[in-house]
């Protein structure tokens, strides 16, 4: 697993700017494999279908991965008569290498790919990309997964799918749904910064690369596809199946043991608005939520002890006001340092005078609580004081954290 970081952090995600009409766009990279047979009506149908509903300029890369048939002839003679068309060829095998060598060398700001086999329908593929062109998404998936999705293939295959997508969600923690579809789209400039992070160099790459950038917390945008399976398809599913098993394992095993770095990668565009210092939007509600209920459950305890305590001696109201104000000043205290994050004395007078402003609410939720408890019955019993000044104490600690959150 490499360990290598990222050469420096992404820019601010932006929508991309309107280019010459001979720039393109979009470029979209058709690895193939000795597909003699099935090459030219794919690009050929490809070309079509953008040159008439995709708004900018483009560019189909035919990527061969060292044929042994006739594909670079094919793919040579497309290049020739299309202008939007060109060729490159590698002399080793692996789609991910394809794709690797030929999105790094691309100056199109959005790069794109899909089988040759087009089982994916075209009209996925400008909702697939304009999430990337706008700005809004770093990478873009085809899913066969989505509850709105149409697709028709075998059970063997369903099956095989599905199963691979539950061991990625229980073994990598992966929450896009379907890693595999040949029909995925990358912004050039996150490809720059996380292809050289991803090692797989075959059927593996996609997953690999959706997996680091997930956890980089990068947005990842999904299609829902009609996707008709190929029964042609030259794909050999156990030898698939085990590379991306032991891929599985090398990637888990690299991000348990921290030998792989994302910290370069880590919401690197600085326009997450959880970052942001918006003064009238407080932050970290759970973490606050936690601490809070923690304190308020010890509080509770230690009030419901005093209160038992001066009850010994005293009437219940002035037990009541007596264990509410020790024990309102000691939560104040607690939920300074362990709840918001207050440390050293600024502020210490003003946080008790705001606390104490919650303690007479509280006592009068309480007080009130009592007074009914005594009306109701001429004697009530210590466990039924104490159960009416629970449920009251519990709607004055609902307040008290909406009134110190604020």
């Amino acid at each position: 697993m490499r360990t290598d970081s990222s050469p420096g952090n992404l820019p601010a995600r932006e929508h991309l700017p309107a280019t010459d009409a001979g720039t393109a766009v979009l470029d979209v990279v058709i690895p193939v494999y000795n597909e003699e047979k099935d090459l030219q009506p794919c690009v050929l149908r490809l070309h079509e279908h953008l040159k008439r509903t995709f708004p900018y300029a483009f560019r189909i890369t035919v990527a061969d991965n060292a044929s042994t048939d006739t594909t670079p002839l094919v793919a040579a003679r497309l290049a020739e008569r299309i202008p939007e068309v060109t060729s490159f060829r590698l002399e080793q095998k692996g789609r991910g290498r394809a794709l690797r060598t030929v999105w790094s060398a691309s100056d199109a700001p959005v790069l794109a790919y899909m089988d040759v086999d087009l089982s994916t329908d075209l009209n996925a593929l400008l909702p697939l990309v304009a999430p990337l062109i706008s700005g809004h998404s770093d990478l873009a998936i085809g899913s066969r997964l989505s509850r709105s999705s149409r697709v028709v293939r075998g059970a063997k295959r369903e099956f095989i799918s599905r199963t691979y997508n539950l061991i990625l969600r229980g073994s990598l923690q992966a929450r896009f749904s379907d890693a595999q579809c040949g029909f995925k789209a990358i912004r050039r400039d996150v490809a720059q910064e996380l292809l050289p992070l991803v090692e797989d160099t075959g059927w593996f790459f996609d997953t690999e690369m959706l997996v680091l950038a997930e956890r980089a917390g990068l947005r990842i945008h999904e299609v829902p596809v009609d996707w008709v399976d190929d029964p042609d398809s030259t794909v050999h599913i156990v030898k698939t199946a085990t590379d991306d098993l032991k891929g599985v394992w090398r990637v888990g095993r690299a991000l348990a043991t921290g030998s792989l770095s994302l910290d370069r990668l880590a919401r690197p565009f600085g326009d997450d608005p959880r970052d942001r210092e918006l003064t009238d939007v407080p932050r970290g509600l759970a973490r606050q939520l936690v601490g809070f209920c923690v304190v308020g459950g010890l509080s509770t305890l230690f009030y419901l002890l005093l209160y038992s305590g001066f009850r010994s001696f005293s009437g219940a109201q002035v037990a009541n006001a007596l264990a509410l104000l020790v024990s309102a000043i000691a939560n104040t205290a607690a939920n300074r340092r362990l709840t918001f994050g207050v440390r050293g004395r600024g502020g210490a007078v003003r946080h008790q005078a705001q606390g104490l402003v919650v303690f007479g609410i509280g006592l009068a939720l309480t007080s009130g609580s009592l007074a009914a408890l005594n009306a109701a019955t001429s004697d009530p019993s210590h466990s039924t004081e104490l159960a009416v000044l629970i449920v009251a104490n519990l709607a004055a600690t609902v307040l008290r954290f909406l009134l110190f959150r604020a």
